[in-house]
């Protein structure tokens, strides 16, 4: 192969102990390629991984912030967290909610079976909101996670604009088209004869936040005129 482009954290571990001379174009949402040791650096990563890594902390606290000003009195948020992944979002969520002033109550789901056992202990545990960390079974199942939450009037907000789309509260996180037109970018560049240890690491250009109205007229809450403006998408 002349070049392989690795999605997600799982990809890039598998990518990265089979080669390490074959190009590879990373598009990871949850790995700091510099403290994880694909890189040496951002600017300059010297070995055969380069691509576009996501700033989980930053991230993280966004969303969270976001819940704040649709809830100003929100002092507790539940994390629904897949235990089968890499654990640096949970870690990333955990520091911003020290920054914003939440505590996080952790309810682990790895299955379908396991969404309503999750729900239940982050009612037992009085959450306010849902704070979704993205997961493969839960981009399968997030009309299913969108259902529980307003069954059990926990305000969730994903990564993804499908989240929202499939009736959750909010989401926001990365322009899924502008993160793959970067790497694609990548390749190209690799195609034509550059090297991947010469090519910055990029971090994703584009976010976009998505507001189902309709959920939060459901759970009965007024959203802020200011987050509506801000909104790159309104579901009525």
């Amino acid at each position: 192969m002349d070049v392989i482009v690795a999605v997600s954290s799982t990809a890039l571990n598998a990518a990265s102990e089979a080669t390490a001379t074959i190009p590879i174009i990373a598009i990871d949402l949850e790995t700091d390629p510099v403290a994880k040791g694909f890189a040496t650096s951002l600017a300059r990563p010297s070995k055969n991984i380069t691509g576009v890594f996501l700033y989980l902390p930053e991230l993280s606290g966004k969303r969270l912030q976001l819940l704040k000003e649709l809830i100003p009195k929100l002092n507790r948020v539940a994390v629904l967290w897949d235990p089968g992944l890499d654990p640096t979002p949970l870690k990333s969520a955990q520091g911003a909610a020290r920054t914003v002033g939440v505590d996080l109550q952790i309810a682990t789901a790895s299955r379908r079976e396991d969404f309503a056992q999750a729900f239940r202990k982050a009612t037992r545990q009085h959450a306010g909101a849902l704070l979704v960390i993205r997961s493969p079974a839960f981009d399968v199942y997030a009309k299913d996670i969108a259902g529980l939450a307003l069954k059990y009037r926990l305000p969730p907000i994903g990564v993804f604009n499908g989240f929202a789309r499939s009736g959750g509260l909010m989401s926001y996180g990365p322009d899924l088209r502008a993160l793959f037109a970067q790497g694609a970018n990548y390749v190209d560049r690799i195609l034509m004869g550059a090297q991947a240890g010469n090519l910055p690491i990029e971090r994703p250009v584009r976010f976009e936040l998505v507001v189902n109205a309709k959920t939060g007229k459901a759970l009965g809450l007024t959203i802020p005129q200011p987050l509506l403006v801000r909104a790159d998408e309104i579901i009525q």
